[in-house]
């Protein structure tokens, strides 16, 4: 059973009882956008904004730049995906959304329902704290705070004034509606210098690599036959122990096509007849996509294995963290619609012609372009979800 989708399950059904049961508490906007409105945290936003005013100024500056870089940036990368899509055969999607339960890829973990939760609502909570922070800063009142429900997306948010806030200048503007973004950027780029310069190296030091995870088997190649299968784990070969990837690709230069090497995965033995590289005749390969590493305790260790998992369990919560903001910041600065980087468009927009009706027009059409290559991206997901949901059912 995928506890993981049940989980999932259970949890939009409960908030739609606490949505049933208050009601009357709800905000709810274009029938999509429910909001719980609070004051949690506002006093905290204005307290931090008059005690570090100069510092705060000098990141909003430094927030503006480089939110107007990764939009151009984000932009270029959603024009490259699009177009290798639509014309590069057997092409990787770069771009899916992120379910509890639901494999994405076969180069990335399945997230889980509590990386997922708990992930999201870090994310959240940093990028709506940052647009209060910076709303204070620049002397905007803070209406509310709280939690809402974009469709069956789970969300915070800070309320500002939006009266007070379309009466203010375009650099106010910027600097309130780049803060989030760049508060997501910012805390990827913490998680993965903490990951790189403490987890990893701790991980390293107390576990082994004992294979490779083998992702795909070429069917097209004698391998086919040798019995091996796509989810096994590839231990030896020709009594070589495999600890890394190079280890693998020294003892193939050393063998020609054609040659039979004794493969251990999965504690058995498999004959394989290596095959013709095609990018150079004279040499050989399995015809094997792999996937990630086989990691182990090391024997000394294995005693404190609860103590690792626990560490291995908060390794990957940071690692979806950085994963989720980095994503999260990244398609907010996007020029669409009503996310930060529509409204930095629009502001920026606004104040090139002046006119409100040319600035809405130019978000519009930018928005719908954006748009259709997101849908275009999304198609292989949407097709392999339905995959997923409908196939149980045969």
């Amino acid at each position: 059973m995928n506890y993981d989708l049940l989980f999932l399950v259970l949890f939009y059904l409960f908030l739609l009882l606490i949505f049933k049961i208050y009601r009357n508490k709800f905000e709810v906007q274009w029938k999509i956008f429910a909001l719980y409105k609070t004051k949690i945290g506002i006093n905290l936003m204005d307290k931090i904004a008059k005690r570090f005013p100069k510092l705060l100024n000098i990141i909003g500056y430094l927030s503006v730049t480089l939110g107007f870089i990764g939009m151009i940036i984000t932009l270029i990368f959603i024009i490259y995906e699009t177009f290798k899509f639509l014309f590069v055969p057997k092409a990787e999607v770069a771009l899916v959304p992120l379910i509890p339960g639901v494999a994405i890829s076969d180069k990335l973990p399945m997230l889980s329902f509590w990386h997922w939760i708990l992930a999201i609502l870090v994310v959240a909570v940093i990028h709506e704290f940052s647009h209060g922070v910076y709303a204070r800063l620049r002397n905007i009142k803070i209406k509310s705070s709280g939690f809402a429900f974009l469709g069956p997306i789970l969300a915070a948010f800070v309320e500002p004034d939006e009266k007070e806030l379309k009466k203010r200048g375009t650099k106010d503007k910027l600097f309130v509606f780049s803060a989030g973004p760049f508060s997501n950027i910012l805390l990827a780029l913490v998680v993965i210098l903490f990951l790189s310069f403490v987890f990893v190296p701790i991980g390293n030091s107390v576990t082994e690599i004992n294979g490779i995870m083998i992702s795909e088997i070429n069917d097209t190649l004698p391998i086919k036959e040798s019995g091996l299968e796509s989810g096994h784990v590839l231990q030896e070969v020709d009594g070589i122990k495999i600890t890394n990837l190079s280890v693998l690709t020294d003892i193939l230069e050393k063998k020609s096509p054609g040659d039979i090497v004794l493969v251990k995965a999965n504690n058995s033995f498999y004959n394989v007849e290596l095959s013709q590289n095609p990018k150079d005749n004279t040499k050989a390969i399995l015809g094997i996509s792999f996937s990630s590493y086989k990691v182990d305790l090391k024997e000394r260790f294995k005693p404190f294995s609860w103590m690792y998992k626990v560490f291995a369990w908060f390794g990957m919560l940071l690692f979806w963290i950085f994963n989720i903001s980095l994503g999260v910041g990244l398609f907010n600065l996007l020029p669409l619609g009503p996310v930060d980087g529509g409204r930095m468009f629009h502001a920026v927009a606004l104040k090139i012609t002046k006119n409100e009706k040319k600035a809405i027009k130019a978000l519009s059409i930018i928005s719908l372009i954006i748009l259709a290559m997101i849908l275009i991206n999304l198609t292989p997901f949407i097709v392999r979800l339905l995959k997923f949901v409908v196939s149980p059912l045969f």
